[in-house]
């Protein structure tokens, strides 16, 4: 099973493979969504910790190594990297948007110079590369985003990130509403859960975006 049979849902079961997916780097740019040191951070609460290990393993073992490759062939192949994180301008937060001010797991203080608002260490950006800072769930909503890529010519979208099924499936319909060709790379993503990854994934595949592998993605920048 490859990209074109994978990951779909009730509305796709008979649909006729995509066409093949081809990528010019000059109009490609990889976004990466969210991958900050608060979210690799222990639980204080043990049992609410342990819950949480099954996530922190496929981040530190599989998600971060993975992206930080992608992000070394992006910038090989001279495709613009991209990154979008958490981060309010107020102290107080006052700049945020109503889903981070909410109780609960989605309640987000993530002041711009906090440590914990900062992109992790083996992702951190270089040179001229642009961050998005945002206090929405789409990198779109709400920032320059949108004008940036309209700017740069950008027509293809390549995203990692978490949460799949939050700042990532959110972002993503935001870029397919746009008009912008959207490749959601699997095993560069992840949420709270693996059911709720796949799941998402098989929501917002083909009509979307396209679910790829990391090791599936440089045959689209050959053909």
């Amino acid at each position: 099973m490859n990209w074109k049979t994978r990951y779909r849902s009730f509305y796709y079961t008979n649909a006729e493979d995509p066409d093949d997916i081809i990528l010019d780097p000059e109009k490609t740019a990889l976004l990466v969504i969210d991958i900050q040191n608060t979210y690799l951070e222990a639980k204080p609460d043990r049992v609410d910790d342990a819950r949480w290990q099954p996530f922190f393993a496929r981040m530190n073992n599989t998600v971060i190594p993975n992206t930080a490759s992608l992000i070394a062939d992006a910038r090989a192949r001279g495709v613009e990297v991209i990154f979008a994180r958490i981060a309010c301008l107020k102290q107080d937060g006052r700049d945020r948007s109503l889903s981070q001010k909410k109780h609960g797991f989605n309640y987000l203080l993530l002041p711009k110079d906090g440590q914990d608002s900062q992109l992790v260490p083996e992702l951190t950006p270089q040179g001229d590369a642009i961050v998005i800072l945002k206090t929405t769930d789409s990198a779109l909503t709400g920032t320059n985003l949108r004008l940036i890529l309209h700017n740069m010519g950008i027509k293809n979208v390549v995203v990692a990130g978490i949460f799949t099924d939050q700042c990532v499936s959110s972002t993503v319909r935001s870029l397919a509403d746009e008009s912008i060709n959207v490749i959601v790379v699997d095993d560069c993503c992840a949420a709270a859960t693996d059911e709720l990854h796949q799941h998402e994934l098989e929501i917002i595949n083909m009509i979307y975006c396209h679910v790829v592998q990391l090791d599936e993605l440089a045959e689209f920048y050959s053909l």
